[in-house]
C-alpha cells in the first residue's frame, strides 16, 4: 500500500488549515474575548455606531440590503455575459433618485451621517449604469467596486440598534434628523 499520497494530502490539509488560522479572512482588531466579554450583550461589544431603528423599520432596511446584493449578483451575472444592457438595468434599481434620498435621510434621522453615505452609495451606483451605457466594462468593474466600498464601509461603521419610536425620535433630535411621526415604518404592530 502506497502512503504517500494520503500522506501528502494531509500535510496539504494542515498546512491550509494553519494558513486559515493566520489569514486575513479574520479582522486583525477583533482579538479573542475574555470569558467576560463574551458573555456580555452582542450591542456592547460591537464597536460600530448604533443606528437606531424602530423594528419594522430595522427589517424594511434588511430587506432592502439583500435587494441591493441581488442586484451586484444580477451585475456580476451580467458582466460575465458581457449584457451591458442587463447592467444598467440592475443598477438603476440602486440607482440615486429623490425617493431613495428621502428614505435614506428617514432610515438615518437618528445617526448622524447614515443619511449621507445613503446618498453616496446611490450616486455610486449611478456610475455603474453609466458605464454600461458606454459598455466600458473595465469602467464597469471599477463602479461595482467603487460602490462595494461605499457598502462594506456602511457596515463595518453602522450597526441597527432596535429602539421604541419614542427613543427614534430623541435619537433623531440628537442626531440633527427629522422624523414624520405618521409614517408607518415608525411604529411596530
Amino acid at each position: 500500500m502506497n502512503i504517500t499520497a494520503p500522506l501528502a494530502t494531509l500535510a496539504l490539509v494542515g498546512s491550509l488549515v494553519g494558513a486559515c488560522r493566520g489569514s486575513s479572512a479574520e479582522p486583525a482588531a477583533n482579538p479573542p474575548l475574555a470569558h467576560h466579554e463574551a458573555t456580555a450583550p452582542a450591542k456592547n461589544l460591537d464597536p460600530r455606531t448604533p443606528l437606531p431603528l424602530t423594528a419594522m423599520m430595522a427589517v424594511h432596511q434588511k430587506q432592502e440590503m439583500r435587494d441591493h446584493l441581488r442586484v451586484v449578483q444580477e451585475i456580476t451575472a451580467a458582466l460575465g455575459k458581457d449584457d451591458f444592457a442587463a447592467i444598467a438595468r440592475s443598477a438603476a434599481r440602486i440607482g440615486w433618485s429623490e425617493q431613495q434620498a428621502a428614505m435614506c435621510k428617514h432610515m438615518g434621522a437618528g445617526a448622524a451621517g447614515f443619511a449621507e453615505v445613503g446618498e453616496h452609495f446611490h450616486k455610486t451606483a449611478d456610475t455603474i449604469a453609466d458605464a454600461a451605457r458606454r459598455r466600458d466594462r473595465t469602467a464597469v468593474i471599477t463602479a461595482l467596486d467603487a460602490t462595494l466600498q461605499t457598502c462594506t464601509g456602511c457596515h463595518e461603521t453602522y450597526r441597527q440598534d432596535i429602539v421604541d419610536a419614542s427613543a427614534l425620535e430623541r435619537a433623531a433630535g440628537t442626531a440633527g434628523g427629522a422624523m414624520d411621526p405618521s409614517c408607518p415604518m415608525m411604529h411596530s404592530k
